[in-house]
């Protein structure tokens, strides 16, 4: 059994890489992941977005879980495979439950966050889980959901924190530093952004070196898990 496995940068891909496993880095680019996560689509038994995001419910802070009931994508809802997000909220005991709101852009700030929540009831926020349900309803595969906050719903990322993401998943070093060179008075906040944001990845990388990614990293035939639908 193979499952791709989508994020948004090269690091959580190079964490969540395994036997079984092909993982693809969005980027920040949703119509190139779109097209590659299609093209590898019928290769594969299922997707999970699977990284870090940012929180958008009160009360969860960097490094807690969630794990996606669903995935809101422009104003509509799909569910997530019953089966297979049964698993992952087992294997991560202590995540929240809910709705997981993908679009293609960063939610940069506490008061965008803060609308977003109210518009959409979602937990958390990243820039590939609506991908990855546009691809798997189209070629009629199960996905899931989880995702590790990397900044609270209160947090408002500072400019350099917002361009530091480059179009193959890599850390945009210089547009960062560029950044932070026009505008030094953001330092005490790139700072804070990168020790939260360090957490988070010490929490996927938890989960990545652990059995606990067995729920849905096969090697059994007990793991297979197939599509409840």
């Amino acid at each position: 059994m193979k499952v791709l496995v989508v994020a948004g940068l090269q690091r959580e891909c190079r964490l969540l890489a395994g036997p079984g496993i092909e993982t693809l880095a969005g980027g920040g680019d949703s119509a190139r992941l779109e097209e590659e996560a299609a093209r590898l689509a019928a290769g594969v038994d299922g997707i999970v977005s699977l990284g870090i995001a940012g929180g958008l419910a009160p009360g969860l802070s960097a490094g807690d879980w969630v794990v996606a009931d669903a995935v809101v994508d422009r104003g509509t809802t799909v569910a997530t495979d019953a089966g297979w997000t049964a698993r992952l909220a087992a294997a991560l005991p202590e995540a929240r439950r809910g709705p997981v709101l993908g679009q293609d852009g960063v939610a940069a700030t506490a008061a965008e966050k803060a609308a977003l929540h109210r518009a959409t009831g979602a937990l958390a926020v990243d820039m590939e889980s609506h991908v990855a349900a546009r691809v798997a309803r189209r070629h009629g595969r199960p996905f899931a959901v989880a995702r590790v906050l990397s900044d609270g719903a209160d947090r408002t990322l500072p400019p350099a924190a917002r361009v530091g993401l480059g179009a193959d998943g890599a850390v945009d070093l210089a547009a960062v530093l560029r950044s932070l060179a026009a505008a030094p008075w953001q330092l005490p906040a790139l700072l804070r952004t990168g020790l939260e944001a360090g957490r988070a990845f010490r929490a996927l990388e938890w989960f990545a070196s652990t059995s606990k990614r067995s729920c849905f990293y096969f090697g059994s035939a007990d793991l297979q898990v197939r599509s409840s639908s």
